[in-house]
């Protein structure tokens, strides 16, 4: 099956414009394939202000955003791999979606966590399926 990636990010994409809002992009710039202004990464990762009035030919596909902006002036091709968008949210209250490790990416998650655990040592409690919950 194909991810649900880049689904989940337009449709959020299209949530904050529809609301009047500034969608911002999350990326984790060390990413392979990235192509981001340098001068802007902090701590591995870039905030990108992709609202349609700050970005052109912007392109919200399967495998990576891209689009054409200006940066302190000077004109930028801005490309990340679908695999390094970490969130996409509102500047203005910070709604939105963190995506989290792509898939296939090397992450522990409660099933690996509970084959690294030896079987002497207590558990932290029962784990919870995953659920869904509403967020206003």
């Amino acid at each position: 099956m194909t991810s649900t990636r880049p689904y989940l990010l337009r449709a959020i994409y299209e949530w904050i414009v529809d609301n009047g809002l500034t969608p911002h992009l999350l990326v984790h710039a060390d990413h392979d394939q990235v192509m981001v202004p340098r001068q802007f990464v902090d701590n591995g990762v870039i905030v990108l202000n992709v609202s349609p009035s700050a970005v052109r030919d912007l392109h919200l596909g399967n495998e990576a955003v891209e689009f054409n902006a200006r940066f302190a002036g000077r004109p930028q091709h801005v490309y990340a791999p679908i695999g390094a968008v970490q969130a996409i949210y509102a500047r203005e209250n910070g709604q939105g979606i963190v995506l989290g490790e792509a898939e296939g990416a090397a992450a522990s998650g409660p099933a690996d966590d509970a084959a690294q655990t030896p079987a002497s040592e207590p558990q932290d409690g029962p784990k919870r399926p995953p659920h869904l919950t509403v967020v206003k």
